[in-house]
């Protein structure tokens, strides 16, 4: 199964680099029709890394299923607090996890990290997705252990 790695600095571009970066692998490995809704995800997941840990760098594993159409983005930051699921009618911030639970179907999670958080404080969480081919026979939390 193949996986990608991205080093996602604190930056204000680096979302879409992040976007750019899951949509051309998914694309490489004949998965289009993920393409969107994945790249939405990343989107959000990184920008609430950039916006929550505040100043840590985060790190972004792409994992793809084969032979099923099943990928598993995971976005590690150095922030502890797990993200919150909000109702998607307030004001203009807030919305995402609620974007990526709508687009995953509720596919989605944190895990505690240790390894993969780059730069202080140690520790920090990881928030995944999962798109594409459900259940046991997709991608599910004992198929890729972030």
């Amino acid at each position: 199964m193949p996986e990608y790695t991205l080093f996602c600095p604190s930056l204000d571009t680096t979302p879409r680099v992040a976007r750019d970066f899951v949509a051309s692998v998914l694309r490489s490995q004949q998965l289009g029709d993920l393409v969107d809704d994945a790249a939405l995800c990343t989107s959000e997941l990184v920008t609430n890394a950039c916006v929550h840990a505040k100043g840590v760098d985060a790190v972004l594993r792409l994992a793809v299923g084969e032979p099923l159409a099943a990928v598993r983005v995971t976005v590690y930051d150095g922030d502890v607090q797990p993200p919150v699921l909000r109702e998607g009618r307030h004001g203009e911030s807030g919305r995402g996890m609620w974007l990526v639970d709508a687009l995953t179907e509720g596919r989605w999670g944190t895990e505690p990290d240790a390894a993969h958080c780059v730069g202080p404080p140690p520790g920090g969480k990881g928030v995944w997705f999962e798109l594409g081919a459900p259940g046991p026979s997709g991608l599910g939390r004992e198929g890729i252990e972030g």
